[in-house]
């Protein structure tokens, strides 16, 4: 499958800013499941790339002159294969176990323990692709889709205990469950193709660790729909949380109010 990406944030303050910086994980993933077509960012000041501590190819803006908007506008075209058994290709150069270390917005309470619990194997038995299924669809079941209902700052405990939440809380609730019984499992931010789903096309979703008969290794799930990734799915970024995988993060110097508009397309294309 092809997948045209057009994707476009927009800051504006009702103040000038003196100074903003921030970190962009808006550039797809090179791994075997998906090739890079043709991409093209356009961003004010200076965008200097890098790739960070989990191979994403990143980069860092800074705008050192007054400015009272910021418009960063990504697109291309990516080619994805399909992912049988939502198993990944990749080989990492990361070990899986630095992927069971929780964060501040993905740490397991007693509440979350308790429902993973009922969820999956006993700890340290093996954990299969099914398992972890069955885990997705539970939270899909228990935090009800809801625009608004969080924020970026809100952590898995508090999603659960609302019962409502994004994509973003589903996969640190997700997350948590993991880490209450050791399994490696991280974020991942990308595109998801909205077909039918009427979800919107910036989504985030999960890796986890699987034992399976026939398989060791990373298997690629979407939490909000309770189902595998599939070649409709463009990676950006993985990390631990949100906070290390997020599209745009950032901080400004000024005072004033910021309004964020973020527009993305994404459309198979022959």
């Amino acid at each position: 499958m092809h997948l045209s990406i057009r994707h476009e944030t927009l800051y504006r303050y009702t103040e000038p800013q003196a100074y903003s910086i921030e970190q962009l994980h808006l550039t797809p993933r090179a791994e075997p499941q998906q090739q890079v077509l043709s991409w093209h960012i356009a961003t004010p000041g200076h965008c200097a790339a890098y790739v960070d501590a989990y191979g994403n190819a990143s980069h860092m803006l800074t705008l050192n002159a007054p400015h009272d908007a910021v418009r960063i506008v990504v697109e291309g075209i990516v080619a994805t294969v399909p992912l049988p058994g939502g198993r990944l290709r990749a080989h990492d150069s990361l070990p899986p176990l630095i992927f069971t270390v929780p964060t501040p917005l993905t740490r397991p309470t007693p509440l979350l323990a308790e429902f993973a619990a009922t969820c999956l194997p006993a700890l340290g038995n093996r954990v299969g692709t099914d398992d972890l299924l069955r885990l997705a669809a539970h939270i899909h079941g228990a935090v009800a889709y809801q625009t608004g209902a969080t924020h970026v700052a809100s952590t898995a405990a508090e999603a659960m205990a609302l019962g409502a939440g994004v994509c973003q809380d589903h996969a640190h609730i997700f997350l948590a469950c993991c880490h209450a019984h050791g399994i490696p499992a991280r974020y991942v931010s990308g595109y998801i193709d909205p077909g039918s789903t009427g979800h919107a096309a910036s989504h985030a979703w999960v890796d986890a660790w699987v034992e399976d008969p026939d398989f060791t290794g990373w298997v690629s799930i979407d939490v909000t729909h309770a189902h595998l990734m599939t070649e409709g799915y463009c990676r950006l970024a993985i990390g631990r949380d949100y906070e290390s995988a997020a599209p745009v993060r950032g901080m400004r110097r000024g005072g004033g109010a910021e309004i964020m508009r973020v527009e993305a397309q994404i459309v198979p294309v022959q």
